[in-house]
């Protein structure tokens, strides 16, 4: 059972910046073959994907919505996924939430909700105008 659990969260006003962070723990998979990603869920809205990277390799996708302003990353030696958010605009506001499930083989990993099984309780991110 892998267990994730973000943090970084909080309120900024548009054009900042956060960096949230997501602690994993629990890999089945010793050689840590896994896609991971980033989703958002406003209030009233579905859960939508917004970035992923496969952990070997490190290939990455990402929502048009936020491409040239989030940038995924990870440090597996620390277990560690990261969000980097810069510009942010208001409607970037929702709940984020860390997710993984694990995958043999390398390339993208596509942000769709039903793929990943494991999740964080997640961190919300509020942006004002």
């Amino acid at each position: 059972q892998v267990h994730l659990v973000e943090s970084g969260g909080g309120s900024v006003q548009a054009g900042g910046s956060l960096r949230l962070s997501c602690a994993a723990s629990g890999y089945t998979d010793s050689s840590y073959r896994y896609c991971m990603g980033w989703f958002r869920q406003a209030p009233g809205k579905e859960r939508e994907g917004v970035a992923t990277i496969y952990t070997i390799g490190g290939s990455t996708d990402y929502a048009g919505s936020v491409k040239g302003r989030f940038t995924i990353s990870r440090d597996n030696a620390k277990n560690t996924l990261y969000l980097q958010m810069n510009s942010l605009k208001p409607e970037d506001t929702a709940m984020y939430y860390c997710a993984a499930y694990r995958r043999s083989y390398g390339g993208i990993c596509r942000p769709r909700v039903a793929d990943f099984a494991y999740w964080g309780q997640g961190t919300q991110v509020t942006v004002s105008s």
